[in-house]
């Protein structure tokens, strides 16, 4: 079950020993002497001695998943219990998590929604947009006791492009899922998931009165995972690559649906 996301920009790798020329100087020599410029003689001692190669990375525990809010609410992640197992969100490390994620992105079954199959780099090139704040979305892993399961993203939904194609209120939150695990799929998992992970953000976003998702229409098992979760459906959306149905959850009847 995969979600997909909206039409805006959406793990161990190595850390090179050191920084990596930059492109526009990688490969050139000595530079040229100018007009009327003494030419400047290579050193005849050759070229310095390479950096030591850094330590090996050491994986961390994981800390919980922030808040996306650009606020300073309190982080969100505790683990919730759920009856699929105890969840809680973590962020998305690259150097961690990369090589688990673009397992997932290669999957056909996620291919065909998120659109991120290839190689590592494409994949990256999705997380860094996100983590250096190109974006209002906050990329994480939801563990199930302490498994990686899926993967989702929380973004303000009313500053998100995904406003101009549906009547946006102010801190609307918005979120993605996919399943990485086949075996996970069609089991429930990802209702359960969805429902925790729209509760955890209504804790930790005091100002936002619900939260939005755009699966695509076509995906009838996210459709169904989402309603399962307390999203209604509110209505078909044209967004420029799918049509969508746009799911919510409202604050208000969490207690109900």
């Amino acid at each position: 079950m995969s979600a997909t996301p909206p039409p805006r920009a959406r793990t161990g790798v190595p850390l090179p020993p050191q920084a990596a020329p930059h492109p526009r100087t990688a490969g050139r020599g000595p530079a040229p002497a100018g007009p009327g410029e003494p030419a400047v003689p290579e050193d005849p001692a050759g070229p310095p001695a390479p950096y030591p190669a850094a330590p090996p990375l050491r994986r961390a525990p994981a800390a919980p998943c922030p808040s996306p809010a650009a606020d300073g609410l309190p982080p969100g992640g505790s683990t919730v219990p759920t009856p699929a197992g105890a969840f809680r969100l973590v962020p998305v490390v690259p150097e961690r998590d990369l090589d688990l994620l673009v397992r997932w992105m290669n999957d056909p079954a996620v291919a065909a929604f998120w659109e991120l199959a290839g190689p590592a780099s494409t994949t990256l090139a999705h997380l860094r947009r996100q983590l250096d704040g190109e974006s209002g979305s906050t990329p994480c892993l939801g563990e199930l006791d302490g498994t990686p399961t899926g993967y989702f993203e929380i973004y303000r939904a009313d500053l998100d492009p995904l406003a101009r194609h549906y009547p946006a209120r102010p801190d609307d939150m918005g979120v993605h899922l996919l399943i990485g695990a086949a075996r996970d799929r069609g089991r429930g998992t990802g209702s359960h998931l969805l429902r925790a992970v729209a509760d955890l953000v209504l804790d930790h976003h005091p100002a936002s009165r619900r939260v939005v998702a755009e699966p695509d229409l076509g995906n009838t098992p996210s459709v169904a995972a989402f309603l399962s979760a307390g999203f209604r459906f509110s209505a078909e959306v044209d967004l420029p690559d799918k049509r969508a149905a746009l799911m919510i959850r409202e604050r208000a009847l969490r207690s109900r649906l």
